[in-house]
């Protein structure tokens, strides 16, 4: 009987003194970010020859975070130089600072990795166009709040031409 009395005293401590395991609770939120990248672009022209271009670009992303795994946002990206690029129909074309806006939705399988898809347009006073998005974002909490970024993302250009941008910056959430 008592070593019945001091195996239930000592599960009785394990069951009720336990470590306790602290359950995040989910809100929803925004967050803005701000990057700094380089723009890539494999059919660009310089001086009149085929040349990898890398042009330097900005981010200003808005993102909609609904639940733990899903968000939506609005991507904004301005490339600050002019340069030239040879479309899929092999005519050259003069971009001016372009401006790319872009709706996207995330999926975040794992606690630092988001995968992006994504429609938008590519806006330069020359012409106008629709472009597909795919990218992989990397998050880390830096503090109360905030977080550092990276990215790269994928551009598809509809009858034009592609690039790629890789980038790195800060975020802010809102309402957590």
């Amino acid at each position: 009987m008592k070593r019945i009395v001091i195996a239930l005293f000592l599960m009785s401590h394990f069951l009720f003194f336990g470590q306790e395991k602290e359950v995040e609770v989910f809100k929803k939120h925004h967050t803005l970010g701000f990057m700094l990248s380089h723009t890539n672009v494999n059919q660009g022209i310089k001086d009149g020859d085929k040349s990898w271009l890398s042009l330097p670009s900005f981010a200003l992303d808005y993102n909609y975070v609904f639940s733990s795994k899903w968000s939506i946002g609005l991507h904004n990206d301005i490339i600050i130089e002019k340069f030239i690029v040879e479309t899929n129909d092999s005519t050259e074309l003069e971009r001016s600072t372009p401006i790319a806006s872009v709706a996207v939705v995330g999926y975040k399988p794992w606690e630092h990795f988001t995968f992006e898809i994504g429609l938008g347009g590519e806006f330069a006073k020359e012409e106008n166009f629709t472009l597909t998005r795919l990218g992989l974002e990397y998050s880390l909490e830096i503090g109360k709040d905030w977080e550092f970024i990276s990215n790269f993302v994928y551009d598809i250009k509809w009858n034009a031409y592609d690039s790629f941008s890789i980038g790195v910056g800060i975020a802010k959430s809102f309402g957590k």
